[in-house]
C-alpha cells in the first residue's frame, strides 16, 4: 500500500472522528440554546401575566367592587384577565398557550384536562416544587411548556372559593353552586400552563448545524488536498526519484546522476546517505574491475 493511501486512509478516520465528536457537541448545544430561548420566553410570557394578575388585583377590583354587589364583572378577577390579555395575543400567535388550568374552577374554560391534571397534581404532591418543563407535539409541531403551581396565598380568594355560603351571590347566580369552591388556604389548586413552539428555534439550529458541519467538512477537505500534495512534494516525489536511482546504481548504471542533497532534512540526510554508498559502490566496482 502506497504511502499516500495510507496517509488518506489515517486522515479520513482522524476526519470521520473529528466530524462526528464536533457534531454531537455542537448539536447537543445548539438544541439547548434552542430550548432556553423557548424557556425564557415562557417565563416571560408568566411574569407578563403575573403583571397583569397584580394590576387587576390591586386596581381594577378596588374599581368594581360597587357593581360586584348587583352583577359579577370576570374582568374584576386577576385570573380571568391575565388569560384574557395572552388570549388577545394568541390570535397573533396562535401556536401560543396559556391557560390557568385549575382542578376545580369556577369559570368552565380554566378546567384541568389530560396532561395539565398530571402537571398539577406534580405540584400537589410536591410542595417545594417551583415549576415543570416539559415538550408535547402539537398539530404545528412540538411545543415546550412551562408550568408554575397556582397557590391559594391571599385569604381574600377564599370569600369567593371557600363555600357557596361565603361567595358573592352575584357569582353564584354566574356560575353555579357546583364548582369553585372548597379551597384552602396555601393549597394548590391548579397550575399556570404557558405552551410555546418549538419547532422554529429547532428549524434555526438544524440550519446552524448544518452550516457548520458543511464548513467543518470543507475545511478537512481542503486541509486533505493541501497536506496531500505536500506530502507528495516533500516526500514521496524526493523518495521515488532517490528509489529510482539507487535501482540503476544496484544494476551496475555508474553514470546515473546524482541525487541533489539540498536541506537538512530527513530526506537531504538520507539522499547525503546514497551519495556516500554510492560513491563506495563506484569504487569497490573500479577496484574489482582493475
Amino acid at each position: 500500500m502506497k504511502l499516500l493511501v495510507k496517509f488518506n486512509l489515517i486522515y479520513i478516520i482522524v476526519m470521520a472522528l473529528g466530524v462526528g465528536v464536533s457534531g454531537y457537541l455542537t448539536r447537543t448545544l445548539l438544541v439547548g440554546n434552542a430550548q432556553e430561548e423557548v424557556l425564557n420566553n415562557a417565563r416571560l410570557l408568566i411574569e407578563k401575566a403575573n403583571a397583569v394578575r397584580g394590576y387587576t388585583s390591586n386596581q381594577i377590583t378596588k374599581l368594581l367592587e360597587t357593581q360586584m354587589k348587583y352583577e359579577f364583572l370576570p374582568q374584576s378577577v386577576p385570573s380571568y384577565s391575565a388569560v384574557e390579555v395572552l388570549s388577545t395575543l394568541q390570535k397573533s400567535y396562535p401556536d401560543y398557550f396559556y391557560k390557568e388550568a385549575t382542578l376545580n374552577p369556577t369559570n368552565p374554560r380554566d378546567r384541568a384536562v389530560g396532561w395539565e391534571v398530571d402537571v398539577v397534581n406534580q405540584f400537589r404532591g410536591n410542595a417545594e416544587l417551583k415549576e415543570v418543563i416539559g415538550q408535547r407535539d402539537t398539530p404545528s409541531g412540538p411545543s415546550l411548556f412551562l408550568a408554575k403551581p397556582l397557590r391559594i396565598t391571599n385569604p381574600a380568594c377564599l370569600q369567593c372559593h371557600s363555600s357557596v355560603e361565603a361567595a358573592p351571590k352575584t357569582m353564584v347566580d354566574k356560575y353555579g353552586p357546583a364548582n369553585g369552591f372548597g379551597w384552602n388556604h396555601n393549597e394548590v389548586v391548579g397550575a399556570q400552563v404557558i405552551s410555546v413552539p418549538l419547532a422554529l428555534p429547532l428549524q434555526r439550529a438544524e440550519k446552524s448545524f448544518n452550516v457548520f458541519i458543511g464548513s467543518l467538512i470543507g475545511v478537512f477537505v481542503v486541509v486533505g488536498i493541501v497536506l496531500n500534495l505536500m506530502i507528495w512534494l516533500v516526500v514521496v516525489r524526493p523518495v521515488t526519484r532517490l528509489s529510482e536511482l539507487a535501482d540503476r546504481v544496484s544494476q551496475g548504471d555508474l553514470e546515473a546522476p546524482d541525487f541533489p542533497a539540498g536541506g537538512g532534512d530527513e530526506i537531504g540526510v538520507l539522499a547525503q546517505s546514497f551519495s556516500r554508498m554510492r560513491t563506495s559502490v563506484v569504487q569497490a566496482m573500479k577496484m574489482l574491475e582493475s
